[in-house]
């Protein structure tokens, strides 16, 4: 685990034997046979948070969807529990990770701890930049980022092997997301040092990183409010002054460091594991060489087989209610185990085998990788066309591309719901 001797978390590892914590090393190191098993064990299991929080694992495809789309488990807890003394059921979470007091409002306030009505508010306000046809009219500007990036990555190389997370995988979506939020270019590498501080479970993973994204942001509003511009960050700004009520201050500083953050980071890594699964599925890589109308079919089967996120937020029932013949009571938290969700022999046909073709095309997303109800990603539709321009264009560039390691030999970020390499190394060939 990252930071491992110093996270506050580790004491609650094994502490309650046959309620797995989702710190334990076999679910973290192989997350696909370890949710698998428990999978096995029933759809509703029992186990513990980081911070210790009881809370019902949902492990199968479809009970999974009906708990992401089901009103009676909400993001927020406030509707469904509260301490005794009246004790946000986050604010330990919060302590532990040092989160200073004054910007926990902007944590609490951020649209993916939201329910109705509030969310769909403030999905409403910014989905207008994810249309069908914004993304569409986008793609040309991701395909030239993508053709730069690809055309320098020659004078990376060391050796002739080059990193494709650092030098591909990271600048392609966080240029694309900072272009259409507003982030100036200058500004972006700080973004991603940001990011990759919050991707740890260090004493002070909250401490420094998420106030200084904070306080960016309130700097940068009131420098853009002298000069807007089309970005979605001006527009937002519009809105905020035209109604305070539509878009209140702190709604708006969390919509544009939640958008930028989930924007870059899932894409990126979407980007490196379905890279990382090509280059070691020849067959498949060839399929897709022969055939590039398969990238979108191919974009999907790699969200559901390598996806980056593997769990959802905590969910909070809202009422004493039953799941597969689990009692679940108000105030109890579950998980949607979205990589277990994704590998059920009961929904999917060997599902531990990679095939592009398996989602048919035109048809209904048959996947969890990107949530599924009033949650699914708003940026879904950028992300595929993200993950399409990038793979597509990479065996456009470089058609001898191969990995410069053995399979075995690639690295692993440890952290719990995330699937994640440290480093992908790339021949160019």
């Amino acid at each position: 685990m990252t930071e491992s001797a110093n996270n506050p978390f580790n004491e609650y590892v094994g502490k309650h034997p046959g309620e797995p914590n989702v710190l334990e090393p076999a679910l973290i190191t192989d997350p696909f046979t370890g949710y698998g098993e428990l999978r096995e064990q029933g759809p509703v299991v029992r186990g513990r948070f980081v911070d210790d929080t009881p809370v019902w694992f949902i492990t199968r495809f479809d009970e999974a969807r009906v708990v992401l789309r089901d009103h009676r488990f909400a993001n927020n807890p406030a509707f469904a529990q509260e301490t005794a003394d009246g004790e946000n059921p986050r604010s330990r979470l919060m302590d532990m990770m040092g989160l200073p007091e004054r910007y926990r409002v902007y944590l609490d306030g951020s649209i993916l701890t939201m329910d109705a009505p509030d969310h769909t508010r403030l999905r409403r306000l910014v989905s207008r930049a994810f249309t069908a046809r914004k993304i569409t009219d986008l793609r040309p500007r991701v395909e030239d980022i993508a053709d730069d990036l690809l055309s320098r990555l020659p004078e990376h190389a060391e050796d002739g092997v080059v990193d494709l997370i650092t030098h591909f995988a990271y600048p392609l979506p966080i240029t694309v997301i900072c272009e259409l939020v507003g982030i100036p270019e200058a500004d972006r590498p700080q973004w991603r040092a940001w990011s990759s501080q919050l991707a740890s479970l260090g004493p002070d993973r909250l401490k420094n990183s998420f106030p200084a994204m904070i306080d960016y942001i309130h700097e940068l509003i009131r420098e853009r409010r002298a000069a807007l511009t089309d970005d979605l960050l001006s527009e937002l700004i519009r809105t905020h002054d035209d109604d305070g009520s539509r878009l209140s201050d702190v709604e708006m500083v969390t919509l544009v460091v939640t958008l930028v953050i989930a924007g870059h980071e899932t894409t990126a890594h979407l980007i490196t594991n379905g890279a990382a699964a090509l280059l070691t599925h020849p067959d498949q890589l060839r399929l897709l060489k022969a055939d590039s109308g398969l990238l979108p079919r191919a974009v999907h089967e790699l969200m559901r087989w390598c996806g980056p996120v593997h769990l959802t937020q905590l969910r909070y029932a809202t009422e004493d209610t039953e799941l597969a013949g689990v009692r679940i009571a108000k105030g109890e938290a579950v998980m949607p185990i979205l990589v277990s969700a994704n590998h059920d022999p009961r929904h999917y046909a060997d599902p531990a085998r990679l095939d592009i073709t398996r989602h048919p095309a035109g048809r209904a997303e048959d996947h969890v990788g990107f949530g599924h109800g009033m949650h699914y990603c708003l940026g879904a539709s950028l992300a595929r066309q993200e993950g399409e321009v990038a793979f597509g264009k990479l065996l456009a560039h470089y058609p001898a591309v191969s990995l410069a390691v053995e399979p075995e030999e690639l690295r692993r970020i440890p952290l719990p719901g995330n699937w994640r390499l440290s480093e992908l190394p790339i021949r160019l060939g």
